[in-house]
């Protein structure tokens, strides 16, 4: 990562941030929907598959089930609660499998790209293939929607040196491949602007299955992660992310949990329910000009 990309600033010390309709957390919920490849067409760095070499039957028909089934089970759930999703989305899922495409259109979600296939890692790419992976993203989402694709998220989380100024050439306006706050933040490319919406990796299903935790436990956590922010907002908004693969969340003997995770939040006033493209939109349009004359005046100050 280029060492100048974000400039610091102590969340406490900036200009007060407030959600529409006084809101203290705009909460966006992110299903990774996405396709493994059977036979990956290429491997660079690491082999996708842990099992290999390939096939790894184990490990594709785990994640094949997401698609298959824990997907719609969690839109069943997304329904009854009102939840409106960002889908980081392998591109590839909507090209092979028409009928997710259709349901997640009649839903409004959004498709944050997560790359064409997440057997793919950019690892290693040229800065040409890197922005040609991305335009392929943008021109899948334009023709099977007629929409512009606002969001990226590089697949796998393989991001490269430069991976933030090729999102932004390419005409992203948001990218979910960084950690590093609870606000939106503007980002220092060459060209143009792109804001960082805080994606998760803590209060995210596979990474607490990877280390042989279990749903109440992931359950806990978003309620105390919720309280923490809840509190937080009432002077400086906070962005939540809840991070969540189908394949994991979406088994029978997790989605109750899950579930009631989401009733406890949605149980208080003052949240915003609603995706990385709108966080994105009212944060340039309502508070950027904020953020941009805090960090010129801190700048100024530094000498």
């Amino acid at each position: 990562m280029e060492p100048d990309l974000l400039t610091y600033s102590p969340i406490l010390q900036r200009p007060p941030l407030r959600w529409p309709n006084g809101a203290r957390v705009a909460l966006w919920v992110v299903p990774n929907v996405e396709h493994y490849e059977y036979l990956p067409k290429f491997v660079r760095t690491r082999d996708p598959w842990p099992r290999s070499p390939a096939p790894d039957v184990l490990g594709y028909s785990q994640r094949d089930y997401g698609n298959r089934v824990g997907l719609w089970r969690l839109f069943g759930l997304t329904d009854e609660l009102g939840i409106p999703c960002t889908v980081s989305l392998s591109m590839a899922v909507i090209q092979h499998y028409p009928a997710i495409l259709e349901a997640m259109e009649k839903r409004g979600w959004e498709f944050l790209s997560h790359g064409i296939y997440n057997t793919r890692y950019h690892w290693n790419f040229s800065p040409e293939e890197e922005l040609a992976a991305m335009q392929e993203s943008r021109e899948i989402h334009r023709r099977l929607t007629g929409r512009e694709q606002a969001g990226w998220f590089s697949p796998a989380i393989t991001n490269t040196l430069n991976t933030f100024d090729l999102a932004a050439r390419a005409g992203f306006t948001y990218t979910a491949d960084l950690y590093h706050d609870d606000q939106p933040f503007p980002l220092n490319v060459k060209a143009g602007r792109l804001l960082s919406v805080p994606y998760s990796i803590d209060l995210n299903d596979v990474i607490l299955h990877r280390r042989g935790e279990e749903i109440e436990e992931f359950a806990r956590q978003i309620r105390d992660h919720f309280d923490t922010v809840y509190a937080e907002g009432a002077e400086q908004g906070r962005v939540m992310c809840i991070a969540l693969h189908p394949f994991w969340v979406g088994q029978p003997h997790r989605i109750r949990a899950f579930r009631r995770a989401m009733e406890y939040i949605l149980g208080h006033p003052g949240v915003w329910v609603t995706t990385g493209e709108k966080i994105a939109d009212w944060f340039n349009t309502n508070h950027l000009g904020a953020i941009d004359a805090h960090l010129a005046a801190r700048e100024a100050a530094n000498g």
